[in-house]
């Protein structure tokens, strides 16, 4: 096929001894692969007898019976970092091995070298194919490229600036660990708006963390930490990336209510609590859910020496969780210590600036004349099936494709499915059908429905459909977006008003949020279909005006 040789013995002393030390790859650049039919272990070596006998005094690796050798004429150094870092991250995807590996210093796989892209792309693209040719892997490299556990991995080759943010953050933790906890503990927050890497940076952050919780040398040995998150869709991904690497554990991945209800009622404090989408946090009591309190992050403060939190007050999606910036300044100011950081960067999107700003413009209830961009397909179109059926188009063609909405269409929890029927009634589609085990987006039936801000909050599409429901329109005489907060369906979303000054003007936020989240989940692609007549006729406007500008 190419120049990618794997080379595959039983993993004991015997099968070493009969390595001749004149093979060529015995002192030059490889990665292997150690592993059983249930665990592996990956990693790179330059003397590759060597590093083998030391694995077999490990204890940890007793267990494993293979080993494969992986070489290519033209690996180096820099190239077998890289690849062994990106290998793990595609194993923890493939879902197949549960990972011995532990985090390797960020200086490993994260610099630049010579040729990276020919490495990065097309050696790792033959090597993976033989992975799967062979049965070693069970995946496909463009199926894992598209599952959530994948997007959101540990070991995700991370920013210069994710990376400053990592080390500063392991960093505030290791200081404030040994600080005497008296009513509230320390805070450090994260704020990045939608698609600007934050929860990747916390995966990576409580994966280290948990490793060094283990090693008697480091600062945070012995800690009892957890990583939090009040998403149902989120909270499957980070329990699955547990359930495939053996220093992680699902029990340390709890969702918010719970947690706080346990650690109370066993008087009880830990080190260290992590919480993406802290903005999903209740700000008010939810006696529904069992939460008695005023506020969760103010409870997990008292719980915790330290919280880290991911915010982003624009991702607020119910009133009952309506942050603003004098909250968090209030419980900034408790906290024993604090720090800030700022994601700027948009990872997700490859759109250029003008269509950003054209979505955050929406935000704003302005509509501009639609941008163009090479490389992003923004497309507005006159009926939900024609967008429908080039969903489907983009699903076949790059997979993890699909169709969402603004919540403006009857859903009940009552094990009925429920339709959105637009184009006059002539086309339905299934409305918000919900799994408990998978992931919705992941699930290969869902390209037949839509699905709801509560399917897809935080996570990557490639193209993403998005029906604009009755509540958003168009006022063409004041050139205006109009939010009619009465034809928003989400019952739940609007529950929670007390101290709320402006409670129109609460729930406009709530549903404009939900639309700015929905719009930023296509990396490749964003498609439009708008329910009111004068919003349709609108974009369809400019999108005729766009063609002959461009054209």
């Amino acid at each position: 096929m190419g120049n990618v040789e794997i080379i595959k013995w039983s993993f004991q002393e015997k099968s070493i001894k009969c390595i001749s030390n004149k093979e060529q790859y015995v002192n030059y650049p490889v990665i292997y692969m150690l592993n059983n039919s249930k665990e592996a272990y990956i990693g790179e070596t330059v003397y590759f007898k060597n590093r083998m006998r030391s694995h077999l005094k490990d204890k940890e690796r007793k267990n494993l019976n293979e080993m494969h050798l992986i070489r290519h004429e033209e690996f180096n150094r820099s190239a077998t970092f890289h690849l062994e870092t990106k290998l793990i991250n595609y194993f923890i995807g493939d879902e197949k091995y549960k990972l011995q590996n532990k985090s390797k210093t960020t200086s490993d796989f994260t610099h630049n070298y010579f040729n990276k892209s020919f490495y990065d792309q097309d050696v790792f693209k033959e090597l993976w194919a033989r992975l799967y040719e062979e049965g070693i892997v069970d995946n496909k490299q463009h199926v894992i490229e598209n599952k959530d556990i994948f997007k959101i991995s540990p070991f995700k080759e991370l920013s210069v600036d994710q990376l400053e943010l990592k080390d500063k953050v392991i960093q505030f933790c290791e200081e404030q660990r040994n600080i005497e906890h008296n009513e509230y503990g320390s805070l450090f927050v994260i704020k990045g708006e939608a698609g600007s890497g934050k929860s990747v940076v916390l995966s990576s952050i409580f994966n280290t963390i948990q490793e060094k919780s283990m090693e008697t040398s480091t600062p945070l040995h012995d800690t009892e930490n957890y990583l939090v998150v009040n998403h149902e869709e989120m909270y499957k991904t980070y329990k699955g990336i547990a359930s495939q690497l053996k220093h992680l554990k699902a029990k340390n991945i709890a969702k918010p209510t719970p947690l706080i209800n346990k650690l109370n009622k066993i008087g009880k404090t830990v080190d260290i609590i992590l919480v993406d989408e802290a903005h999903l946090l209740l700000t008010r009591p939810d006696t529904y859910n069992n939460f008695y309190a005023e506020n969760q992050l103010e409870e997990l403060l008292k719980l915790a020496k330290i919280v880290v939190i991911v915010y982003d007050s624009d991702q607020v999606l119910k009133l009952k969780s309506l942050w603003n910036e004098l909250t968090l300044e209030r419980l900034t100011k408790k906290a024993k210590n604090t720090q800030h950081y700022e994601l700027t960067n948009q990872f997700r999107m490859q759109a250029n600036d003008e269509v950003i700003n054209w979505i955050n413009q929406i935000k704003q209830k302005r509509l501009l004349p639609l941008p163009y961009d090479e490389g992003y397909e923004l497309k507005v179109f006159s009926s939900l099936e024609e967008m429908h059926k080039n969903i489907i188009e983009r699903n076949i063609e790059y997979g993890l494709s699909r169709v969402v909405s603004t919540f403006d269409y009857l859903h009940k929890k009552d094990g009925e499915v429920y339709y959105i029927k637009e184009d006059n009634g002539k086309y339905k589609i299934p409305w918000n059908v919900t799994d408990t085990k998978y992931t919705w987006a992941e699930n290969k039936s869902t390209i037949a429905e839509a699905g709801s801000i509560y399917t897809v909050q935080g996570f990557d599409l490639n193209y993403v459909g998005v029906i604009l429901g009755p509540s958003i329109t168009y006022d063409e005489q004041n050139d205006i977006l109009v939010i009619k907060t009465e034809a928003y369906k989400d019952v739940g979303a609007y529950s929670g008003t007390e101290g709320i000054e402006n409670i129109e003007e609460a729930k406009e936020r709530i549903i404009l949020n939900s639309l700015n989240i929905l719009m930023k989940r296509g990396v490749k692609g964003l498609f439009i279909y708008a329910s009111d007549e004068a919003l349709k006729n609108k974009l369809l406007k400019y999108e005729k005006n766009r063609g002959v500008i461009n054209g």
